[in-house]
Parts: structure tokens; C-alpha cells; sequence
């Protein structure tokens, strides 16, 4: 593949077809804040460790910064920005503010992407299954009892 040739792709973006023509080393991050205009999606360390980056591919939580635009063509992300349905906030991003789950917000958008992809996995059965399965996000503010408050009063399960 030439660097910088541009390839077609289609993405179905929070319920919206949209095309694009990338470059084959523009990761999925960068297409969507770049490209998209969908700047929920953070960019953290850019090398898969923060979860900043946290989108759902297909309902799979994954980290945006390490796949690349080109392999996802014909695929399905949803965004933070795609959560709400209108003006009524998704159940999560709602506890999240009742919770008080976040501090500076940097890292909430992928908080919530990821939890929302626990929440459809449906692995998660206690609060150290959320905490488990919630790590690879990380909170510089140290929110994570809120998060994990929130996480649970959405899935049902008692602390």
C-alpha cells in the first residue's frame, strides 16, 4: 500500500453513512476527530494504554488509536456523541452525572464507550467484575469510585 494514497472507505457513524477517502496509516481515532468532526472521541497516550480513545466497533468496546480507518471500511462505530438518543441522555452518560463519575472529563467519553460495551458484554456480575473489566480506562483524577458507582446502578448490580 502507497502511504499516501488515498483509499475509499464507508463507515456507518452513530446511525450515519458517511464516506471517506483516507490514507491507510490514518488510525480510527484521527478519522474520527479529523476527518468525522466527532471530537468526544480523546486522544490520550495514542498507543492503546489510557482508554481515552474508547469507541464501540460493532457494539465491541475497542481503542480507536490502534486500528487503522482503512481496516474497519463496511463496519459500524458509535461514538460518545452517538449515545443520546436526541436530547435524552444514554442511562450511563446520566449516571455518570448523577454519580458525579467524572473530574476534568477528559477521559468520561471513553469511560462511557467502554461501559456501554461491558454493559453488552454482560460478563460483568460484581463490582470487582466492573473494576476488572473497566481497567484498561484510566482516570488521572481518580474518579473511579463514582465510575464504578455509576457503572453499577446501570447494570443492577448492588455494591
Amino acid at each position: 500500500m502507497d502511504a499516501y494514497r488515498q483509499y475509499p472507505i464507508r463507515l456507518r457513524i452513530n446511525g450515519e453513512d458517511r464516506a471517506f477517502d483516507v490514507e491507510s496509516t490514518v488510525t480510527l481515532l484521527d478519522l474520527l476527530r479529523d476527518r468525522a468532526g466527532l471530537t468526544g472521541t480523546k486522544k490520550g497516550c495514542d498507543h492503546g494504554q489510557c482508554g481515552a480513545c474508547t469507541v464501540l466497533l460493532d457494539g465491541r468496546r475497542i481503542n480507536a488509536c490502534l486500528t487503522l480507518g482503512v481496516m474497519q471500511n463496511g463496519h459500524e462505530v458509535t461514538t460518545i456523541e452517538g449515545l443520546a438518543d436526541g436530547d435524552t441522555l444514554h442511562p450511563l452518560q446520566q449516571a455518570f452525572i448523577d454519580h458525579d463519575a467524572f473530574q476534568c472529563g477528559y477521559c468520561t467519553p471513553g469511560q462511557i464507550c467502554s461501559a456501554a460495551g461491558l454493559v453488552a458484554e454482560g460478563q460483568a456480575q460484581t463490582v470487582d467484575d466492573v473494576r476488572e473489566l473497566m481497567s484498561g480506562n484510566v482516570c488521572r483524577c481518580g474518579a473511579y469510585p463514582q465510575i464504578v458507582q455509576a457503572v453499577c446502578e446501570v447494570m443492577g448490580i448492588a455494591e
